[in-house]
Formats: C-alpha cells, structure tokens, sequence
C-alpha cells in the first residue's frame, strides 16, 4: 500500500468504497509563529458519494479527488488552521455537505472561521456512513482538546489527523495541547485496534498500529 504520492489511490477498498489521496502545501500558525507544512487529505467514498478528512490550504486537489460525486461530510480531525482552510470553499462547491468537528475545538476553529460555524458536532461513538462503510469517531484529544480519529473498521485503516504518527505522537508544545493526555489518548483509544490496521495521518507517511505500539514506554520516556 502506497499513501504517499498525490494522488494515490489507496486500497484496500470495500462494496465499492475507496480511499483517494492528495497532499496540499501551505502554512500552520498558533501562538505567533508560523511554519511551512505539507498535509494530507483523505477522500472516501464509493462513485456516487464521499466524505473528505481535513480541508488544507489548496481546495483544487481536493474538489478534483471529489469529482462529480456528491460531498456528504468534510469530517475535521482537529480545527488547527492548516487543517481548515479550505472549507468555505469545499462548501461553495457542495453546499450539501456537513462540516463535523468535535466541540471541545471551538476554541481553535474560531480563530480561522468566525463567522462560519461547523453544521455538525463530532462526539467519540458517533458512527458516519459513507456508502456501504461505516467510519467510527473516536475522540483522542492531547494534540488539540477536540482531536478525533476516524476508524473505517471494514478497510482496516484508521485516520489520525495529527494524533498518531510514524514514530509517535502528535506535537504538544503548544496552547491547547498536553503530552499526558494524547499519550493516554493513543493508548485508550487507538492501540487497542488490530495491529494490522493502517494508520493514515494528517502529515507523512503511513505506519501502522502494531509498528507503532512497543514504542509507547520510549514516547514517554523522552516526553513528546
């Protein structure tokens, strides 16, 4: 499995629901500083419907994996603003389409859209429904308060915005955020999952569960 070009489609698939990708370019600002990054983005769905993860920086590579398909939710792992850019535009070109994220992220949405609010309000235990696959919400905060993962049970990957990475957790050095927390996050929530599950993040390559987990005793150790 490959997750790393733009573009890429990824497998497995499931009755007809696939996984596209594209990476966008752009910038993460917080607490006065500004960095370059590259994100990833997630597009689900069968050919009639889909669902996207995260809106960053460049609408056009995310509307071109959309297609003619019908845009039922843009889900939000985390409201940081290299992850919401986009959205206003997502929504001028599909109007229909739900923008969930958790509530407990408010906070950080504000600063980017404060005038739009998000029409859904994630919650871990919510189940969205793409096609014949189900995504599972599950809340993770620690890299932000209302961070959540998507697990689609059915493909055997789990979509970690910027909770879970290859080789360790998302960052926590700044406001709304707490090593502690993400780390318990990670444990309760995510390496209870097949090993075997593809863990597709908000940045970089893949990994998967089972690569990730006999490292948590050195992610403590060196504390981020």
């Amino acid at each position: 499995m490959s997750a790393d070009a733009a573009g890429d489609r990824v497998t497995p698939s499931q009755g007809g629901v696939r996984i596209d990708h594209t990476t966008t370019a752009g910038t993460f600002s917080l607490d006065g500083g500004t960095w370059e990054v590259e994100n990833n983005v997630w597009v689900i769905g069968d050919d009639t419907e889909c669902v996207v993860i995260d809106a960053p920086h460049d609408a056009g590579p995310i509307l071109e994996l959309v297609g003619d398909r019908r845009l039922t939710h843009v889900l939000l792992t985390h409201a940081h603003d290299d992850h919401v850019t986009v959205v206003p535009e997502l929504l001028a070109a599909h109007p229909g389409a739900k923008v969930a994220l958790h509530p407990d992220d408010r906070v950080l949405w504000d600063q980017s859209h404060p005038d739009l609010a998000p029409s859904l309000d994630l919650a871990g235990g919510d189940v969205v429904q793409v096609g014949d696959v189900e995504l599972f919400v599950l809340h993770t905060p620690g890299h932000a308060p209302g961070a959540c993962c998507f697990h689609a049970r059915d493909l055997g990957v789990v979509f970690t915005g910027d909770t879970l990475f290859q080789g360790g957790p998302g960052a926590t050095g700044r406001s709304y955020s707490d090593f502690p927390t993400i780390v318990e996050s990670i444990k309760d929530q995510l390496l209870s999952l097949p090993p075997e599950t593809v863990v597709l993040t908000g940045h970089g390559r893949a990994t998967t569960i089972g690569d990730e987990k006999p490292d948590v005793e050195e992610w403590i150790r060196r504390g981020h």
